[in-house]
């Protein structure tokens, strides 16, 4: 077992790598009453061309299975019905599939190694039937028609659709009616089996636990399974441009106000200095405090203030600037003419400096988003990075500068949802 300091945060992550690949991370806060465990695979929407297991030739699955084949983990042969199995014990699980990773998880004060032992033991025990797999089409096409009528849903994927011309993350992560419809248990076998092995996994544990004695807890119940030594799998690689697919997007929904958005398709060296330069500006600019947001209320064309997220799962950072305005034309013209002038003050930059670092520390007190911050590291970078306090620290405002004057701030596209007409 490895110790790594999370450097200024006074945290250590306990580290060990099993025999059969397994990566173990355990961060222990003795002053919360909680435990929080995610099982992940590096497994994801965005994987669906690749050479499985010992063969030589990709092949292509139909889109939206990384998410299915979460679906159907929770089908066990023996009918044990997993979500009461953690309610019996006071705990809740879940599961999750994003463009990058598939997560199975639990959170619970109590009984963890009933509840570790479940965990591991239902997510490598497959149960694949033509029955089964057919059942599930039906309620995840519910699902996706769903998601069709959800403002924010439609909008988001929209943009990476639009962002992207050769690269899958241009595809909803739940799939299509179409696609879903073509799957078969042969298909999820095929991924379940390529990508579910032990070396394409990892655990993350946060809270009041012991490190030693949740390590062997793990440890006794791999030494009790068999996983065949075989070769690395391959993932077809794209051949992404800079430019985006389409500028515009409009459409109506059951919306009271319009909604709008900008997507911008950013390419830059991908390390964590550079995505913070990049918040930070997006911050100065879009941020609840920026002058820019008060003249927008002042005006009344935003009442309410706008939202910005990002996505780093590819080659580029992708930068969402989005929000609610009855002019969502004027409210998108304004974004872009901003994004003009890239002028920030050194005062400000350092001000939005010290907003981060106390992000970070706030963090750091939260088992769920230490947890779901050491998956992103593994998920983007290989391993979990325990120096970020000083990589923000070393924020310097020349660097900020020489950065965002190289970005190309033109590859945009844009997502506009209007109010349905009143027929």
């Amino acid at each position: 077992m490895k110790t790594i300091e999370f450097k200024n945060l006074d945290l250590n992550v306990f580290y060990e790598k099993l025999d059969n690949g397994l990566e173990i991370y355990v961060l222990p806060k003795n002053n919360v009453n909680n435990i929080y465990v995610t099982f992940s695979t590096k497994y994801g929407s965005n994987i669906i061309e690749f050479k499985p297991r010992n063969q030589k030739e990709f092949i292509k699955v139909p889109l939206g299975i990384a998410h299915f084949l979460e679906h159907k983990m929770f089908e066990q042969e023996d009918n044990t019905d997993i979500f009461a199995f953690y309610s019996e014990r006071g705990a809740d699980c879940n599961a999750n599939t994003d463009y990058t990773k598939t997560t199975y998880l639990f959170s619970g004060p109590n009984f963890l190694e009933e509840n570790l032992n479940m965990l591991l033991d239902y997510v490598q025990k497959p149960y694949f039937t033509d029955e089964n797999v057919d059942k599930e089409k039906g309620i995840i096409t519910q699902e996706i028609k769903m998601y069709q009528d959800q403002p924010n849903t439609v909008m988001y994927d929209k943009l990476l659709e639009n962002c992207f011309k050769n690269h899958p993350m241009q595809n909803p992560i739940i799939g299509t009616i179409e696609s879903i419809n073509s799957i078969t248990k042969e298909d999820l076998y095929t991924c379940y089996n390529t990508f579910y092995h032990p070396s394409n996994m990892f655990v993350v544990i946060t809270g009041n636990v012991n490190p030693e004695e949740t390590i062997n807890i793990i440890k006794n119940n791999q030494n009790k399974k068999n996983f065949e030594d075989i070769e690395k799998f391959k993932i077809k690689k794209y051949d992404e441009p800079e430019d985006v697919k389409k500028k515009e997007f409009t459409t109506n929904l059951n919306v009271t106000i319009p909604k709008c958005a900008i997507a911008y398709k950013i390419k830059v060296e991908k390390n964590i200095q550079n995505l913070f330069y990049l918040l930070i500006l997006f911050d100065c600019k879009f941020g609840a405090t920026s002058d820019f947001v008060e003249k927008l209320l002042d005006e009344e064309i935003i009442n309410d203030n706008l939202y910005v997220d990002f996505d780093n799962s590819t080659d580029y950072t992708i930068l969402f600037v989005t929000g609610d305005s009855v002019k969502p034309n004027l409210l998108l013209d304004k974004i872009k003419q901003e994004l003009k002038n890239l002028k920030i003050s050194e005062q400000e930059f350092l001000r939005k400096k010290k907003t981060v670092l106390s992000s970070l520390i706030y963090m750091s007190e939260n088992i769920f988003s230490l947890n779901s911050n050491i998956m992103s590291d593994i998920i983007k970078y290989g391993k979990f990075n325990n120096n970020k306090y000083n990589d923000i620290k070393d924020l310097n405002y020349k660097d900020f500068n020489n950065l965002i004057k190289k970005i190309n701030f033109d590859n945009y596209t844009t997502v506009i949802i209007n109010p349905k007409k009143q027929s």
